[in-house]
């Protein structure tokens, strides 16, 4: 009997969260299920829905206070920023600072349990300070992305706006669920839109 997915596999496919690169790293390999004849690398769904609920899962056995959530890119900013809001967690938005998770002689110092990573490119400061301290790692990771220090890989498209909004839209429920804040799907009164980036368009 196979397991439920945590949404419709078609919505998965329309947001293209499995859409990776044209690049593949060595530690990403076990998550592809095939290339695409543009050359783009197709990760697996159902590894990507199973990732998810264990990112929710790790995530709901730790306070909120106890966790932080990485943002760099403005699309990953506005889906972090509304799970922020929705399970009480952390952000930090943009560059992490060194030091931030390690030097007490910071103003703005912190020490998270865990964090979750949009980005491990641009937040790749954020990991390594939480492999100095011993905090466990979540990260969304592209094809590209290289996974030295990440305990949990969420396989994912996580540079597409739509997938991102999706993909914490899903954690945001999740999350809820597992802390018994809410008991069922319909209880969570959101919508994916609400994670989503808006974009102007450009007068013609």
């Amino acid at each position: 009997m196979t397991e439920e997915m945590l949404v419709d596999q078609n919505e998965y496919l329309e947001v293209g969260i499995h859409i990776g690169t044209k690049v593949r790293t060595p530690g990403m390999s076990r998550y592809i299920y095939k290339v695409r004849e543009d050359g783009l690398y197709l990760l697996d769904l159902a590894t990507i829905d199973k990732r998810i609920k264990m990112a929710a899962q790790m995530l709901a056995k730790y306070d909120p206070k106890e966790i932080v959530v990485t943002a760099s890119r403005i699309y990953s900013i506005t889906a972090a920023t509304k799970f922020s809001e929705i399970t009480g967690i952390k952000l930090i938005t943009g560059r992490v600072m060194p030091g931030l998770f390690t030097n007490p002689n910071r103003e703005d110092f912190i020490e998270p349990e865990i964090i979750l990573i949009s980005d491990n490119r641009n937040e790749r400061q954020a990991i390594k300070e939480a492999s100095k301290t011993n905090v466990p790692t979540i990260a969304l990771c592209d094809t590209d992305n290289w996974i030295k220090f990440v305990d949990l890989v969420i396989p994912c498209n996580n540079k597409g706006r739509r997938s991102l909004s999706l993909i914490y839209f899903l954690l945001s429920r999740e999350f809820l669920k597992e802390k018994g804040l809410i008991k069922s799907n319909e209880e969570f009164t959101y919508k994916v839109s609400d994670f989503e980036a808006k974009v102007e368009m450009k007068a013609k």
